[in-house]
């Protein structure tokens, strides 16, 4: 597995982070503490080295099994946790993005961590009602006490996350070096803004759910599949079993069986190929899992693969973006004295 720079800082991380919301039984479901660590110990043998979980995964207890794991491993590993998500619905405070709730997520992560601090922190999702000043500046905080040494963002809009960094950059705070995003195939709407902020800000991509809950893997399409059993439930109604995700992950599906892959490995390879800011979350609750996932790293798509998943997986950009990219509107925005001589940058498809 090779590594790559992590936003526009020096940190090296693994081009596949490693999910770890599977490890843990609070939630009725995902594996033992001994089966997360044989994940765990798969991954790091592969070259990776990035850990992303969160506090509120399986009550915590994700933390704690990753924290028994990392006693010896700590310092050759990049982890990343969340917090903002509630811990205790009884507590007002025990959610948010606000200082209080900042402070009080890292201490509790550190002592289920066993460490005394936390490579990546991200703020799990927006909290609008917590004044963005106070959210950035409290991160910093948490920065110069050397809690935490980096800040990413996830599941937040792009105009949030591009004027709290603009707001980080004047008052010389620590801005956010990566996003977190829901990002597949068959969910592309960070092509819209999202995809673009990132790259304008330098910030790295970290996509969860890139497999679509196990619809990209061929569980669905492939002769066998039980579809009227693996359809029920979440990903039928959040619409990953569709009639055109069916047709993605068919396509995928083609594509790997063409390039003599898995169909996990042509998902996860269309992802990495989207350049340096790419980084899958790829998530195992079975060590086979994780090593079907890490054969992505040496699978190369060819033109012909990356143009038929495009193409299938597009979605309308909407307005502005589609009014923007019209012929007679970039003639006009180009000027009559240079028009032919200047090169505009299209959004994302």
């Amino acid at each position: 597995m090779k590594l790559q720079f992590l936003g526009k800082s020096g940190l090296r991380v693994s081009e596949l982070c490693l999910g770890c919301m599977s490890f843990g039984t609070a939630w009725g479901f995902g594996a033992d503490e001994a089966e997360s660590h044989r994940i765990l110990d798969t991954f790091k043998a592969g070259g990776g080295n990035f850990l992303d979980t969160a506090n509120m995964y399986h009550r915590g207890e994700t933390e704690t099994f990753m924290g028994r794991w990392l006693h010896d491993k700590r310092d050759q590993m990049v982890l990343s946790t969340k917090y903002a998500l509630s811990m205790d619905d009884h507590d007002a405070n025990a959610s948010g993005a606000h200082r209080k709730n900042l402070v009080r997520s890292v201490e509790a992560s550190l002592k289920r961590l066993q460490t005394d601090y936390i490579d990546l922190l991200w703020t799990h999702a927006w909290d609008a009602a917590t004044p963005m000043d106070e959210h950035m500046r409290a991160l910093d905080d948490l920065v110069r006490a050397g809690k935490i040494l980096y800040v990413g963002v996830s599941d937040t809009p792009a105009w949030v996350v591009s004027a709290s960094n603009m707001l980080a950059e004047l008052r010389g705070w620590t801005p956010f070096i990566a996003l977190q995003i829901e990002y597949s195939l068959l969910a592309r709407d960070g092509d819209r803004d999202l995809w673009p902020m990132a790259e304008t800000f330098g910030m790295s991509v970290c996509a969860w759910a890139p497999l679509a809950a196990g619809v990209l893997t061929g569980k669905y399409t492939r002769e066998g599949a039980n579809n009227d059993s693996q359809r029920a439930g979440g990903n039928e109604a959040t619409g990953r079993t569709n009639e055109r995700a069916m047709k993605i992950a068919r396509t995928v599906d083609a594509v790997a069986d063409r390039l003599g892959a898995t169909s996990t490995q042509v998902a996860l390879a269309w992802l990495l190929q989207k350049g340096p800011l790419s980084i899958p979350i790829v998530g195992a609750r079975m060590v086979s899992q994780l090593q079907d996932s890490m054969g992505a790293c040496d699978l190369v798509l060819d033109a012909e693969a990356i143009a038929a998943l495009d193409d299938v997986s597009a979605i309308p950009l909407g307005f502005p973006h589609d009014f923007l990219a019209r012929e007679h509107v970039r003639k006009n925005l180009e000027g009559a004295k240079v028009r032919g001589r200047l090169q505009y940058r299209t959004a994302r498809r």
